[in-house]
């Protein structure tokens, strides 16, 4: 098993076309689409989510999976988007990831609102796959950083579920971009099996983890553990998940859990050390 996943990701990055070239050349008023408003003087939250390698179901499920999980947590309902591509079905496009991008840039406030980007795909040491039927590109730290740029958002979350993913963190962390990564820069990680809703970064962060704890570095810390225990139960060579950066981000979330009343249940007193 070990072998297979590994070997999946040989070559990937030799494989792909560029993502930046293709952004540049997307119409600029692509989709449009439709979010909730953000509320002034509170801190809102807009998730963007995308599952792109189409030829796994996985990551289309985990793309479903962590919105949702997201909505609830930060009272993001309508404030949310989702794409994803499968083998019959290209929805996340350069196209439509521009166009989710801009429609939370067009609904939030840049300095008061946040924006939580997902990514979860195959990787490589210099971005993560996007494939969407014969279309397949890499995306790379440098385009992630434009769709982050086009949704205006001052505060920013990057989750990305991937081989190799800790590139991202090296590349996009600073005090107002917190990177969460399923590995570090050179690891692989695991779970990737058509048909599985979620890998085994995904199922620990964001099924197991952040469904208790709404404080991002808390929930993290507490994934990184359980995807450890798992994969040396496996017997595989640890991914190492990253986080770096965020610390203005973090400060921010915490105005934001607890804008409403279920949801300040759900952040457990996020604003102190215990309720």
């Amino acid at each position: 098993m070990r072998r297979f996943i590994v070997s999946c990701l040989v070559g990937l990055s030799l494989a792909l076309s560029p993502l930046q070239g293709a952004l540049a050349q997307t119409a600029r008023r692509a989709d449009q689409i439709r979010l909730e408003p953000q509320r002034p003087g509170l801190t809102d939250v807009y998730v963007l989510s995308f599952g792109l390698w189409g030829p796994q179901s996985v990551f289309e499920s985990e793309a479903k999976g962590a919105a949702r999980v997201l909505e609830r947590q930060f009272d993001a309902k309508g404030r949310s988007i989702v794409r994803f591509n499968t083998k019959r079905h290209s929805g996340a496009t350069p196209r439509s990831l521009l166009a989710a991008a801009e429609a939370a840039g067009r609904a939030l406030d840049p300095a008061e609102d946040v924006v939580v980007l997902v990514l979860t795909s195959h990787g490589a040491p210099e971005g993560i796959g996007l494939v969407a039927g014969r279309e397949a590109r890499l995306v790379t730290p440098g385009d992630v950083r434009m769709l982050l740029d086009e949704s205006r958002a001052q505060h920013r979350v990057v989750i990305v579920s991937a081989c190799y993913s800790g590139v991202f963190a090296e590349e996009l962390a600073d005090e107002r971009t917190l990177v969460i990564t399923a590995a570090a820069a050179d690891k692989p990680s695991f779970g990737c099996r058509d048909g599985a809703a979620w890998t085994y970064f995904g199922d620990a962060f964001f099924n197991r983890a952040l469904r208790d704890e709404a404080r991002l570095d808390a929930a993290f810390d507490k994934a990184r553990g359980l995807v450890t225990q798992r994969e040396k139960r496996e017997g595989f060579d640890p991914s190492n998940p990253q986080m770096a950066g965020g610390a203005q981000v973090l400060e921010r979330l915490k105005e934001a859990c607890g804008a409403a009343p279920a949801q300040q249940a759900a952040c457990r007193c996020a604003r102190t050390a215990v309720c």
